[in-house]
């Protein structure tokens, strides 16, 4: 696709609900100069996955794509020390 590409490993307890919580938002993702994927390696490792046309879309696809997973973990560890 593109000619810029950045790949994400976290490893975190909560991989698999942060993942469940981004694919609906990569689904409705309308920017035809990137396209961002995640997935599981093991239990415990999210991978995020963007490809971009040009620089810029590379860094405003990170951006959306780090601040949902940094919003996403915040979420788990919020419902976790409420319990």
């Amino acid at each position: 696709m593109s000619p810029h590409e950045a790949i994400f490993r976290f490893s975190t307890s909560n991989a698999k609900q942060i993942c469940q919580a981004l694919i609906p938002e990569l689904a409705d993702e309308v920017n035809s100069r990137s396209m961002t994927q995640c997935w599981l390696e093991g239990v415990d490792t999210l991978v995020l996955k963007v490809n971009a046309q040009d620089l810029a879309a590379l860094r405003a696809a990170l951006n959306m794509v780090l601040r949902l997973v940094n919003v996403a973990d915040e979420m788990q560890d919020l419902t976790k020390s409420s319990i």
